[in-house]
Order: C-alpha cells, then structure tokens, then sequence
C-alpha cells in the first residue's frame, strides 16, 4: 500500500509542478526578464563585458523551467505520500482528502512560508556571488529549523489533547510552533543585498510570483493526491473522517 501511495505521490507531485509551471511563465518569467535588463543595463554602465550564456533564455524559460518543476514536484510528491502514509490513521480521524490538505497547508507553511518571511527569493541582480554559500546555507537551516519547529508543536498538542481537549491543544500546539520559529528567525542571520537603485515593485512582483508558484503547487499537490488517496484507500483500508 505504501508503495501505491507513493506512486501516486510522484504523480500528483507532477501534475502539481505542470500547474505550477505555468503560473510561472504568466507571471513569474516577466519579472526574470526585467530584472535581467536592469542587471546588463549595470554592467553595461559599469563597463563590464556582458556573460555568456550558457544556456540561452528562451530553454530557460521553457524546457529548463519545465524540467526543473517536474523534478521537484515529483519529489517532493514522493515524499508527501510517504510523510501521508505515515500520518494516516495516526494523528486523527480525517478522511484522505482532508489529511492530504492539511499535511500540504503544513507543508506549505514550514518549507515555504516561514523560510521565506526570513529569506524571501531573490531575482537576478540581487545578491552577490561571494555570499551565496551563506545565503543558501541559511535558507535551508531554516527549513530545516522550521519543520523540526512543526514537528514539536505537533507532539506537543498530541501529548495535551487529553487534558487540555483538541482545540486547546491545538493553540498550545501553534503557540509552541510561533514561538520556536520566532526564536529560530532571531538567531539566524540576517541577509540584505537589495541595490539601492533596484525597482522596488519589481522586487515585490517577482517575490509575489514565486510565493504563488509555492501556492500552486503545495495547493494542487493536496488536492490531487487526496482525490488519488481516497479513491485507493476507499478500497483497501479503513476510512477515517
């Protein structure tokens, strides 16, 4: 069964990334455009020779995009079944549909809603290259820090419920998380390398475009996954919820 699950995990995980995929294109790419154009006009007045590219825009954008989201949609899917698999049945009495979207909202919110409030995504021409091992190196303590932060808040209400109730536990529950991700926040460095001169609704479009790309994608990854999840479970194990 869990080897079902995970399959169909990797398949919602796909289909989530496709959506995904093109959200960005609507609104993410246009952003990566502009800010491209602002970084070659800077080094055009500065006189630095433009870089080669590597690999041109137009697969950038296209084929490259595609096959990075696909990549990640696949496996985060994979592990989603398997984080669903275990929780089935375990933390309460939900149907598929309604654990699938509650692990994704949970998902959502301490790999991508709490990393970023501390390191929000950055488009070309902000950031310097001597910083990007600290910068990717706090990015993911954060993530890490976050979901060991969720992964505490749950124990924590599971181990309350019986005295305090569901709904008590479950404010002792986000009271712990909120605390621990605002000392987790403090203690991690801060990171600001904006340009002085960079448009600042450009900034605040493609950080909007790249939060609904997450959206989109932990959203569909729910929705598909718990459809796929209780058509299978419907069959072959008990029914929660």
């Amino acid at each position: 069964m869990a080897g079902r699950l995970l399959l169909r995990g990797m398949l919602a995980g796909i289909a989530a990334a496709a959506l995904a995929f093109l959200f960005a294109r609507v609104f993410g790419e246009p952003q990566v455009n502009l800010a491209i154009a602002f970084e070659s006009a800077m080094d055009a007045a500065s006189g630095e020779p433009p870089e080669p590219e590597l690999v041109s825009r137009g697969v950038q954008a296209s084929l490259g995009l595609l096959t990075a989201a696909v990549m990640y949609g696949a496996a985060y899917g994979g592990l989603f079944a398997l984080v669903f698999s275990l929780a089935y049945g375990r933390i309460g009495r939900f149907s598929p549909r309604m654990l699938s979207m509650l692990l994704a909202g949970a998902g959502f919110m301490a790999v991508v809603l709490v990393p970023d409030l501390k390191y929000p995504a950055n488009p070309p021409a902000v950031g310097q290259p001597e910083t990007i091992g600290l910068r990717t190196t706090a990015y993911f303590e954060m993530v890490v820090f976050s979901l060991c932060a969720l992964t505490l808040a749950v124990l924590s209400g599971r181990a309350l419920a019986a005295r305090l109730g569901n709904w008590g536990a479950t404010l002792c529950g986000g009271a712990v998380f909120v605390v621990l991700v605002a000392l987790l926040q403090w203690a991690l460095p801060d990171i600001s390398e904006v340009p002085d001169n960079f448009p600042a609704i450009l900034l605040w479009r493609f950080r909007e475009a790249a939060l609904g790309m997450q959206i989109v994608l932990w959203g569909s990854l729910g929705l598909v996954f718990g459809m796929m999840a209780d058509r299978l479970l419907g069959r072959g194990m008990p029914r929660y919820g």
